[in-house]
């Protein structure tokens, strides 16, 4: 993996998580209904083509970029405390 693609999928991350961070409520009422009405997965050809080229095989890239991203507000704050 190129440094420039491990640079874009963190980056997602921390986008990804500042979204959740933000909408966390939503973001699970909008997932429970697609999941109960089984439109979990939609069928899309470029979210399919970026899961299967770039997130497969670097879901702890992003998971670390999506858990900077919902407690970065906190880390900023004991920065900024110290």
């Amino acid at each position: 993996m190129s440094f420039l693609t491990a640079l874009v999928v963190f980056v997602v991350g921390i986008v990804s998580g500042t979204i959740v961070r933000w909408f966390a409520g939503l973001a699970a009422i909008v997932a429970l209904v697609l999941v109960v009405l089984g439109f979990a997965t939609p069928d899309i050809a470029l979210v399919n083509y970026v899961v299967e080229r770039y997130y497969v095989g670097n879901e702890l890239l992003f998971l670390s970029g999506l858990l900077f991203g919902i407690d970065a507000k906190q880390t900023k704050e004991v920065v900024v405390e110290r």
